[in-house]
């Protein structure tokens, strides 16, 4: 039988809301993100997907902004 995934909401919705900054500080749209990364940020940016280390690195290797730094500046 499977686990149950474990979902912090506090944590999430703090990294969703640091990846949006990310995003509209950059002047993108969610389909310029999807155009050149095939991510659906949409999914992502709404929270209701608990996104995995390896796609959260994904987009903050499109943003050029290492994993220590964002979780610096995002509140936990």
């Amino acid at each position: 039988m499977a686990k149950a995934q474990l979902k912090d909401q506090a944590l999430l919705r703090s990294t969703v809301d640091g990846l949006k900054v990310l995003r509209k500080q950059r002047n993108l749209t969610q389909e310029d993100f999807y155009n050149d990364t095939g991510i659906h940020i949409s999914r992502v940016e709404t929270g209701r997907v608990n996104i995995t280390l390896s796609t959260l690195k994904t987009i903050l290797d499109y943003y050029q902004v290492p994993l220590s730094v964002f979780f610096q500046q995002i509140n936990l």
